[in-house]
């Protein structure tokens, strides 16, 4: 089974994309981007190599990235309408991948993935 771990930057960016979408959008859109994030997760992990990701190794060696707007469909709850964040992550062993970072799509990644990331031990 293919599983995902999130990094410490991860955790405090969806936490505060998920309280920021709450806050400007009410409590159903948090509810929906919750699970939009969640299927884009789940989707990373299973297909990290998939053909809606792009390679970022102009970042970091190894890191990866996917639009959550390819998960659109992946949920139970209604759609959203334009959602606006990546999540940036790499393979850390075979069924397991790291979530580095997840960002709006407007941010500079290049400031914001790699420099908190240390290389896998080989």
């Amino acid at each position: 089974m293919a599983r995902y771990r999130l990094s410490e930057p991860a955790k405090a960016d969806i936490a505060s994309i998920l309280r920021t979408s709450e806050e400007r959008h009410g409590r159903q859109a948090g509810i929906r981007y919750r699970a939009l994030l969640t299927a884009a997760l789940r989707r990373v992990a299973t297909e990290p190599d998939g053909v809606s990701t792009s390679n970022r190794d102009e970042l970091l060696a190894g890191i990866r990235s996917f639009h959550i707007r390819h998960s659109r469909t992946e949920t139970r709850e209604a759609p959203v309408g334009d959602p606006v964040h990546v999540i940036f992550y790499r393979a850390v062993e075979p069924g397991l991948v790291e979530i580095v970072r997840v960002l709006h799509d407007r941010m500079e990644s290049s400031r914001r993935v790699g420099q908190e990331i240390e290389e896998p031990k080989k």
